[in-house]
């Protein structure tokens, strides 16, 4: 068969130009065996007239193409080229197109993925169409803006429950009916299909469900009041926000095994990953990031599903929009009020770094001619920036515009599709402010501004000049609150603020301002987190952040604060030592979980992994190690289960040596607690195996105790990590010489993999790595690819020969796209980290 073809954006217009569909009909029959399952699908569709052309062709990749007949015409099914079909010579009018074939399942997370538990030996299928992999599932035109209605029957085992996009009918002997559709496109379109164990209600005269595999229920069970709370507070506060109604017959939520992403919007039927079901414990934070993405998904009912991209350059309309309703909303409608201060600490790092990298991209890039260029778009600037760019545009047009022009265009485009120049139009439509020239200098430009401050005072002033210079395109319009502060004499480490200013500033790259008094102590640039932007510190702000960082009142202005300081590291301009010598100076006083994970988190996987040398490594470590039992004494009167849960993760994963929590491991807790639940259980054995310090047979008998998938997941992780030469070999043979890692699987051994207290056993796998993964990535597809180029990596060999041999790779070795964008992206990294080093 020939190589797969992805659709161009010019295939994609002439296409829609030609034909109008208007209905799918897809019997999918589940009960075929484990490899393959079948799939006929009816497509009515009309060819418009007065085409020149009326050659075009369908989407389908099959296991094995039965039987195409066109309005009652057979086809040959050897025409089949890659993954197109083509018609030809289609007349102006009605047609309807069978095709029946068998599909693969997948274990890759694409298309059909198909999961045995091993806890129960249940087995569970659920599809992940998004993009371009509707094909794997049926025969589609598969573009977002060929939107139909769909009428879906599945046959399924008769144990299993089947879900679809609206509500389902069993119709006996195992055979499912969903309701039809609205129009949706076809990425939209969902299944999930098992033994599910389910929590149903109804809100508004809607059903509302929740399901997860039945090794889970109880986990579920547990939360359930506490996820449907969540759903039904941010769908009332939708309902306020939005004029339309939610479009679709229900809303159900179903936690899914191995699933690549967060989760996935499909109407009337999300997709989350099952990690969302905690079995251990968790922080406060966890369960808030699960709120928020709750939210966002739910969000996307509106802007992504009723209103969808007509190709996939605006994807960040779906995304961005997404990303800020979900923390906004979850901040209105629920108890997790800070999630914002998550935001800038978690997410828009995601976003500065991606933006400072090679291949970075506007917010709204106008060359994605394809579904493969496409997919690389799903990162930090479509999510991250773009919801950052949201936010400064509420901030400068007011809420209320805001959703006014937001709901314009949901009425203008229901159940359509729409352009970036149409959200804009709506969006002008409700402010007198320019939202074009908005749009042009955030949306169509790259990289990030920063802002310097110079602060000098004279006559009873102080006076201010803030720098934002340019960076590739017109200056962007930034609104902003400078933050004041002075010292509070009352407390040695406090500090009082002073009423902030809120500003415009210019987009010429230079803002002036004064005001009468002294100079404040400390003067924070983007107070409130308001705008994307890098910020700097004055001399004087420096030295008092140095000694009073903590004392800062508000958690969003100490995040904006940590992130200046993150990104003065990785800009070479802040010591990394530094940044740790602050960490443990004022993380010991930090009572939100959101900065003190965020903090950690930088610390260990960047800092000690990478910007140290291997000499400065083992006191970097040890700085670490002695910050985290600052947090654990803090918390051991029990008032802070969530900050000594995060102390204790940080310690065994910064544990020098073996014996403290080999202790934990056999005696099932940390002294004052936590009891060790599997997820903390893994983690020592992983940080153990690391350090020499367990065997294989502690890992099957911890396997033994807990045999469920993240079980296998963690015992593939620490033989992984084991620094043995064999235990090396049969890792790297499962990850690139064979098929048969699942997409999680393949990542905990990836993780488990690259150590860097093992760096003289795993250099001869450095240069094998660039070889290897162009070969799996070519072979096994971009979720694959995605993970390789991620996991994979050697992050650990900050040197110049990692670096020349990935360079080397890029020019000569063609990896897939997916591969290449990933390498790209890891490779900066690395020069980023040797630079770090040299200048450090």
């Amino acid at each position: 068969m020939a190589c797969m073809s992805v659709l161009t954006r010019d295939e994609a217009q002439n296409r829609a130009q030609l034909l109008d569909v208007h209905r799918y009909a897809i019997e999918l029959d589940l009960t075929t065996g484990d490899d393959t399952f079948d799939s006929r699908t009816l497509i009515r569709f009309t060819v418009l007239a007065d085409q020149d052309d009326t050659d075009t062709f369908v989407e389908v990749k099959p296991a094995e193409l039965r039987s195409v007949t066109l309005d009652g015409h057979p086809l040959d099914p050897q025409t089949l080229d890659g993954n197109r079909l083509p018609l030809k010579d289609l007349t102006p009018g009605e047609h309807e197109l069978h095709i029946d074939a068998a599909m693969h399942y997948s274990r890759t997370g694409e298309g059909m993925h198909r999961f045995t538990d091993p806890a129960d030996g249940e087995t569970y299928t659920y599809t992940q169409l998004f993009l371009d992999d509707v094909q794997r599932v049926f025969a589609a035109f598969d573009q977002p803006d060929l939107k139909a209605a769909f009428d879906l029957t599945v046959t399924a085992p008769h144990t299993w429950t089947v879900l679809a996009n609206g509500t389902t009918e069993h119709l006996g002997d195992g055979r499912w009916k969903a309701a039809t559709t609205p129009l949706i496109s076809t990425y939209l379109v969902a299944v999930a299909a098992g033994p599910w164990h389910s929590v149903r209600t109804e809100h508004r005269g809607l059903p509302f469900g929740l399901h997860c595999r039945r090794s889970l229920a109880p986990h579920l069970d547990a939360d359930a009041e506490e996820l449907l709370d969540i759903t039904r507070a941010c769908f009332d506060r939708y309902h306020e926000k939005f004029t339309q109604p939610y479009p679709f017959d229900s809303y159900d939520q179903a936690f899914v095994p191995e699933f690549n992403a967060g989760a996935m919007e499909n109407p009337g039927l999300v997709t989350f990953r099952d990690e969302f079901v905690f079995r251990s414990a968790v922080t406060d934070t966890q369960r808030q990031t699960r709120a928020m993405v709750i939210a966002h998904e739910m969000a996307h009912m509106w802007f992504g599903d009723l209103v969808t991209l007509t190709w996939w350059d605006d994807i960040w309309l779906n995304e961005s929009f997404a990303e800020y309703m979900g923390y906004q909303t979850t901040a209105e409608a629920t108890r997790f009020t800070d999630t914002w201060t998550d935001f800038g600490v978690t997410r828009k790092p995601w976003g500065y770094d991606a933006d400072q990298r090679p291949s970075t991209h506007p917010v709204a890039p106008e060359d994605v001619q394809d579904t493969a260029s496409a997919l690389l778009n799903f990162d930090g600037i479509s999510y991250a920036k773009g919801a950052s760019a949201l936010r400064q545009l509420v901030a400068w047009l007011g809420e209320e515009d805001f959703l006014a022009g937001i709901n314009t265009h949901i009425d203008r485009h229901k159940f359509a599709n729409a352009t970036l120049t149409d959200f804009i139009d709506s969006l002008a439509s409700a402010t007198d402010r320019d939202v074009h020239a908005w749009a042009n200098a955030w949306l169509t430009t790259t990289g990030v501004d920063t802002l310097t401050p110079e602060l000098h005072t004279d006559n009873g002033h102080w006076h201010l000049t803030l720098h934002t210079p340019p960076t590739d395109g017109p200056g962007r319009p930034h609104r902003i609150t400078l933050g004041l502060y002075d010292h509070d004499l009352h407390t040695p480490h406090g500090l009082t603020p002073r009423t902030p200013l809120e500003t415009d500033l210019s987009t010429t790259g230079t803002t002036t301002l004064s005001a009468p008094g002294p100079r404040p102590a400390l003067l924070v640039p983007n107070d409130g987190d308001l705008t994307y932007a890098k910020i700097r510190f004055d001399d004087e702000s420096a030295r008092t952040l140095h000694t009073r960082l903590s004392g800062l009142p508000d958690p969003l202005t100490r995040a904006v604060v940590w992130n200046a300081l993150r990104d003065a590291v990785r800009d070479g301009d802040l010591p990394p030592t530094t940044y740790l010598d602050t960490a443990r100076t004022h993380l010991p006083h930090e009572t939100d979980l959101a900065l003190v994970g965020g903090v950690l988190a930088f610390a260990t996987t960047h800092i000690t992994d990478r910007y140290v040398t291997p000499d400065e490594r083992p006191a970097a470590l040890a700085t670490l190690t002695d910050l985290c039992r600052d947090l654990i004494r803090r918390t051991e009167d029990g008032d802070h289960p969530g900050l000594r849960l995060i102390a204790v993760r940080h310690r065994i994963d910064t544990a020098a040596h073996p014996h403290t929590i080999a202790a934990w491991l056999a005696e099932g807790t940390v002294p004052g607690g936590p009891e060790l639940d599997p997820e903390l259980r893994w983690r020592i054995l992983t940080r153990l195996a690391v350090l020499d310090a367990t065997d294989e047979t502690a890992i099957a008998a911890e396997l033994a105790d807990d045999p469920s998938a993240t079980g296998q997941e963690g015992a593939a992780r620490c033989r992984a990590a084991l620094p043995h030469e064999d235990a090396k070999a049969r890792a790297w043979d499962a990850l690139f010489h064979t098929d048969a890692l699942s997409n999680y699987l393949f990542t905990a051994t990836a993780q488990g993999f690259w150590q860097p207290e093992q760096a003289d056993l795993l250099r001869p796998y450095v240069a094998r790595y660039y070889k290897d993964a162009v070969t799996l990535a070519a072979r096994r597809g971009p979720a694959i690819a995605e993970a390789a180029g991620h996991w994979a990596f050697p992050v650990h060999a900050v040197n110049p020969e990692t670096l020349r041999l990935g360079q080397k790779c890029l020019r000569k070795a063609d990896p897939t796209p997916a591969l290449r964008r990933k390498l790209v992206d890891q490779l900066d990294d690395l020069a980023r980290a040797l630079r770090v080093q040299q200048q450090a």
